[in-house]
């Protein structure tokens, strides 16, 4: 058991040291106006909806993810890496009347609602359930 902490401790330091010292990777978008919302879909691997934050600002909206794990690897082939994440999407005139987001499957989906902007919300997308 003690060789699990171990490893334990050392995953989690070297995840620290990549999210302290690896800025966070730029999130490709989609987006879209819909009946009553602007829609954003966003690919998030390797997360779960309690390392998403959403946050809605007047006419824009911001997706950050925090780095899940960094466990010290020897890669023999490396061709993407995961989390952080953050990315700003401009949000168009006339929406801002709240925010709902949902992640499943490595896929955030971010409605916001058509109307005034109000305030600023902060929050997290809610797993979908079938």
């Amino acid at each position: 058991m003690a060789s699990d902490q171990s490893d334990h401790e050392r995953v989690a330091q070297a995840t620290q040291a990549a999210a302290s010292s690896t800025p966070p990777l730029p999130i490709p978008v989609n987006a879209y106006l819909a009946p009553g919302a602007f829609v954003v879909v966003a690919p998030l691997p390797a997360v779960t909806p309690e390392d998403v934050t959403v946050l809605l600002r007047r006419g824009s909206l911001r997706i950050t993810a925090r780095l899940r794990s960094a466990g010290p690897r020897d890669y023999v082939l490396r061709e993407w890496s995961y989390g952080g994440y953050e990315r700003d999407v401009e949000v168009p005139e006339g929406f801002g009347g709240g925010v709902e987001s949902s992640l499943t499957n490595g896929q955030l989906v971010v409605r916001v609602l058509r109307g005034p902007f109000v305030h600023d919300i902060a929050a997290r997308p809610h797993p979908l359930t079938s």
